[in-house]
């Protein structure tokens, strides 16, 4: 990309839009414009029009989403599947209609079928199944933002990558116990116990197995996808932990390894969920952060900002 080109940024104060925004500055990105929410509601299709307009980029990552754990998803479909499909279609429309070169877009690894069809888990089987319940709304919102893309590129000729996400975290996501998702809801409840002196309740027994990524990597992720690759892309680690060694980690960050309590009666989520990464491993791209500088540098971040 061309480093005076007009970069647009969507949910750019939230978890990947933060890291992006940072991250094309960092690598002398001159023009990058940053979008949250305080400078234009994406639900909104008339102001979202109107600040594409205004601003002309050549290129759009796409962050901005209505995002929710396992019980967030659970407690509100409606909103979420409404939201996520008003903001995605506002956003490609607003790229289509303003002359975008690429748009590359956040999706998420719970588009996949559950029972998976195989595993690792491939981009050509994105729709070739129902999603786990737990997140079908939001599933569902993903899918078919992948469904205008390609209908997009047949009527329009419009450029996109579609970034399907393995676990995400990292500053600036949401650290809510009931709503998060695992990692920042785990930190918060290390925090919590630490400030309390009570014990760290994890839900679920520790055996649901999961690719973690921390958000610095996902920012150099999107920018390589961004300048390399075209269509639905898988990403991650290519490490599957299971929930219990992230809970142990977080255990000897904060020093609280004693307090950790599991509720079994509460829900794992998916039992195994890892990637093929063959279209990401063909441009040479490897994750530079262990998982362990990326907790303890999301532990310490939370507890300046909390």
């Amino acid at each position: 990309m061309d480093r005076d080109a007009v970069i647009l940024v969507t949910g750019a104060r939230g978890l990947v839009g933060s890291a992006l925004v940072e991250l094309l500055a960092g690598e002398g990105f001159g023009h990058v414009v940053p979008l949250g929410r305080e400078d234009c509601d994406l639900t909104d299709r008339a102001a979202t029009f109107a600040f594409f307009e205004a601003h002309r980029p050549a290129y759009v990552f796409h962050a901005a989403a209505r995002v929710y754990g396992i019980l967030g998803n659970m407690m509100n479909q409606g909103l979420s599947f409404l939201d996520n499909v008003t903001i995605n279609t506002n956003v490609v429309e607003a790229s289509r209609r303003a002359g975008v070169r690429k748009i590359t877009v956040m999706g998420t690894g719970a588009v996949y079928p559950y029972p998976p069809p195989s595993l690792p888990l491939k981009e050509d089987d994105i729709f070739a199944g129902r999603p786990h319940p737990s997140e079908n709304a939001y599933a569902h919102a993903k899918r078919a933002m992948l469904a205008m893309l390609e209908a997009y590129t047949d009527s329009y000729g419009l450029d996109w990558a579609y970034i399907v996400s393995c676990n995400l975290f990292g500053p600036r996501d949401k650290f809510d116990t009931v709503g998060g998702h695992v990692v920042p809801s785990l930190v918060k409840k290390f925090h919590d116990a630490g400030r309390t002196g009570g014990e760290v309740v994890v839900w679920g027994d520790g055996s649901a197995r999961r690719d973690f990524m921390y958000v610095k990597d996902a920012a150099r992720v999107g920018l390589a996808i961004m300048e390399r690759l075209s269509g639905p892309v898988n990403i991650g680690s290519g490490r599957v932990y299971r929930i219990a060694e992230i809970v142990e980690a977080l255990g000897r960050i904060s020093g609280l390894s004693d307090r950790i309590v599991w509720d079994a009666s509460k829900p794992n989520g998916q039992d195994y969920r890892a990637y093929d990464l063959g279209r990401l491993a063909s441009i040479g791209f490897e994750c530079v952060y262990p998982i362990e500088v990326g907790l303890r540098e999301t532990w310490d971040w939370y507890g300046l900002n909390a």
